[in-house]
C-alpha cells in the first residue's frame, strides 16, 4: 500500500492552510497514494496559545471536518486528519483530535491526544494541559487496501511518541501502522524526533508513518519537520527535511511479516 505523509508550515488562518493541504493530498492521490496523513494543527496553528478555543469545531460538525470529508470523497483516499480542536466540557480547554475519514467520507475513528507537552527551555514555555483536556485511550482502526490486505492502524499525536508503553498497547491490539502527526519543536526534534520514531517502528514491529510541521510559522515558532515512513526493522524508506511538501513510500506487507518471521520478538515478550 503506497502511503503518504503531508508536511506542512500552517499559518494562524484556515483558508491558506485547508488550500495547501488540498493540494498535497491531490498530489498523493495522483501519485497512487491510498492513505494521507496530515500534521498536527494542519488548519491552523494560532499565533497564541488559547487561539484554538476559537477555532473548535463540534465533533461532527464544523468547516474543517467537512473539509476532510469532502477530499476524501472526491480523491477516493484515507484521510488522518492530523489534528484539529474539538470542543468539550471544559469551556476554558479543547481536545486535541486526530479525525480519520474512508474513501467514502465517513469519519471511521477519533483519537484524542492523551499525553499533553510541557516544555521549560529558555525562552520556550509551553504547557498543553493550560488549552487542552487529555483523552484517556489509544485508538486503532482497519483497513483494506486495494489489493485486499486488511491493515490495523494505531492512531497518536506528537509528545505520545515519548511513551512507548503507548505503542505497546498499539501492538498488542494488532497495530501494523503507527501514525504520528505532529509539531515538535526544533529544540526536541533536532535531538529526539528521529530516534524516537524508529524505536516505536523497531520495537512494534510496525511501520511508522509522521507528518510533521517543518520551519517558521507566523507565531515565531520554528518546527522540525523531518516528516518519515520507517519500515518495521528501522529503515528510513522517505523523509522529507523542511518546508510544505509530500513523503510518499510504500508499506509491503510481505515485509511487515518477514520481519516478524524472523525476529519474533513480539511473541517473546515477559512483561
Amino acid at each position: 500500500m503506497k502511503i503518504a505523509a503531508l508536511q506542512m508550515v500552517s499559518g494562524a488562518r484556515a483558508e491558506g492552510n485547508l488550500a495547501t493541504a488540498r493540494t498535497l493530498l491531490e498530489r498523493a492521490a495522483a501519485e497512487g497514494a491510498e492513505l494521507a496523513l496530515l500534521p498536527e494543527y494542519f488548519s491552523a496553528m494560532g499565533l497564541h496559545e488559547r487561539d484554538k478555543l476559537a477555532l473548535a469545531e463540534t465533533p461532527g460538525k464544523g468547516p474543517v471536518q467537512d473539509f476532510l470529508a469532502r477530499a476524501a470523497q472526491d480523491l477516493g483516499l484515507w484521510i488522518v486528519g492530523g489534528t484539529l480542536p474539538l470542543v468539550c466540557e471544559d469551556a476554558d480547554r479543547v481536545r486535541n483530535s486526530s479525525l480519520a475519514y474512508s474513501p467514502q467520507g465517513r469519519c471511521v475513528a477519533r483519537y484524542d491526544k492523551v499525553h499533553l507537552f510541557r516544555l521549560e527551555h529558555g525562552s520556550e514555555q509551553i504547557d498543553e494541559s493550560r488549552t487542552i483536556e487529555p483523552g484517556a485511550a489509544p485508538v486503532q482502526f482497519r483497513l483494506k487496501d486495494r489489493t485486499g490486505h486488511d491493515w490495523c492502524l494505531g492512531l497518536s499525536v506528537c509528545y505520545d511518541l515519548r511513551f512507548p508503553e503507548f505503542y505497546r498497547l498499539h501492538a498488542a491490539a494488532g497495530a501494523d501502522l503507527l501514525l504520528v502527526p505532529a509539531a515538535f519543536t526544533w529544540t526536541t526534534g533536532s535531538a529526539h524526533w528521529e530516534v524516537l520514531l524508529r524505536a516505536r517502528a523497531i520495537e512494534n514491529q510496525a511501520f511508522v508513518l509522521a507528518a510533521a510541521q517543518g520551519g517558521r510559522h507566523e507565531n515565531g515558532r520554528r518546527t522540525w519537520g523531518q516528516s518519515l515512513l520507517i519500515d518495521p526493522w528501522g529503515e528510513v524508506l522517505a523523509a522529507r527535511p523542511e518546508g510544505a511538501g509530500l513523503v510518499l513510500a510504500e508499506a509491503d506487507p510481505e515485509r511487515l511479516a518477514q520481519v516478524r518471521r524472523q525476529l519474533p520478538a513480539l511473541g517473546h515478550r515477559v512483561f
